[in-house]
């Protein structure tokens, strides 16, 4: 999942369980400051990893170590007792007043716990026992950006913002309703660029909604008398509820993928329903065979949706030879091929060049572009190789 949500999913936490000042003002309201500040801090955390590749430099380190020990459940109370300690030292040093070292800890640990949450159910992988166990666990429930999880999880802060106090609040209402529906649009036409576009309505009845919940609360000024605790765990009770929706729409879709290999006799092949934007309905179907790829993108809202299953195209692997068995075995590319989970081999012979590419087709083409991922190794004519590693040339 993208940062920006896992961030705003920590503060929900920090700010719904932990940011009720205790004791008396100001060292109350700086405990509360501090928890939401450890939530927050604690569910981007484990993204550190991304800075393995500039270190290294290495490419490969993407697929290698990110989502690794700091996204696993093992590293996990390291993490939180060491972030606590570090926090508790730094605001002692600057006289703030902080939770216990114990309570920083578990708060802390929840931040990290709801990043390793959101990325296991992304079809990226997460090794959530790494050290003792490199598996990547992936849910499949929902695209690694998600604009309307983002959404979700931004709309209570907002409003709780906006009736923090009554002065202004109608031209704060009108400022947040306005600005958020600029971005809707926004996203709508990035969407559409990207080439997977959703209906005007869609854009502007998520324009209606921003409306109704930043102004609904204004009738009988109950929104000021709702705490920003309860905006903040009303966000979270609905990202739970629209993550069920994601699991029920994976289910549905699992199943047409299912009864399609069913339909073909291809029974014990690796099969996945994957999502993808723009929303929860949409799905790529895969199905892994010894001599290539089923394919099929589909809508669980097309009509007769559980009529018949998706119709597949078939992406098949390159014929063997020498070269791609050569490829086969370098460590570089079995470190691919771990990672991989739909892999397609391709060959290229160019004369005094042979090519083998490997593209999992978890990930998409990027127009002219190789899909992302994509493991390049090129021999000479002696069948030496010059060069391999992640592809990221144009074809």
């Amino acid at each position: 999942m993208d940062p920006l949500t896992h961030g705003l999913t920590g503060a929900l936490i920090g700010k719904g369980f932990f940011a009720e000042p205790a004791g008396p003002a100001p060292a109350g309201r700086q405990r509360a400051r501090v928890a939401v500040f450890a939530a927050t801090v604690g569910a981007v955390f484990p993204d550190i990893d991304v800075l393995l590749g500039p270190i290294t430099r290495d490419a490969m380190a993407t697929i290698e170590l990110h989502r690794g020990f700091t996204h696993s459940f093992t590293g996990l109370p390291v993490f939180a007792m060491l972030l606590a300690a570090l926090t508790r030292r730094y605001a002692r040093r600057r006289g703030l007043q902080t939770p216990s070292w114990g309570l920083l800890t578990v708060i802390y640990g929840l931040g990290i716990a709801s990043h390793i949450l959101l990325d296991l159910i992304t079809s990226f992988g997460t090794m959530i026992w790494s050290p003792f166990d490199h598996t990547r666990a992936a849910w499949d429930l929902a695209f690694i950006v998600d604009f309307a999880m983002t959404a979700i999880v931004l709309l209570p802060h907002v409003a709780a913002r906006v009736y923090r106090v009554r002065d202004g609040s109608l031209f704060r209402a009108a400022c947040a309703w306005g600005l958020l529906t600029l971005c809707g649009f926004g996203v709508a036409e990035l969407l559409s660029v990207a080439r997977f576009p959703i209906p005007l309505w869609v854009a502007v009845a998520a324009s209606l909604v921003f409306a109704v919940l930043f102004f609904l609360p204004a009738w009988g000024g109950w929104g000021f008398r709702v705490p920003r605790s309860s905006w903040a765990r009303a966000g979270l009770l609905a990202l739970a509820a629209y993550l069920g929706l994601c699991a029920a729409a994976h289910y549905a879709a699992l199943r047409r993928v299912e009864q399609f290999a069913a339909s073909h006799s291809l029974r014990g092949a690796e099969m996945g329903a994957l999502p993808l934007p723009p929303s929860a309905a949409h799905w790529t179907g895969l199905i892994r065979t010894p001599e290539g790829v089923y394919e099929a993108r589909f809508s669980l809202l097309s009509k007769n949706p559980g009529a018949e299953p998706p119709a597949f195209r078939f992406i098949a692997d390159a014929a063997p030879n020498s070269y791609i068995e050569a490829a086969r075995q370098l460590p570089r590319a079995q470190t691919y091929l771990w990672f991989a989970r739909f892999p397609v081999f391709r060959f290229d012979d160019q004369g005094d060049r042979k090519i083998v590419e490997i593209s999992d087709l978890r990930f998409f083409s990027r127009r002219s572009r190789p899909p992302s991922f994509t493991f390049q190794v090129t021999f000479d004519a002696a069948g030496r190789v010059i060069q391999q590693g992640l592809a990221t040339g144009v074809r």
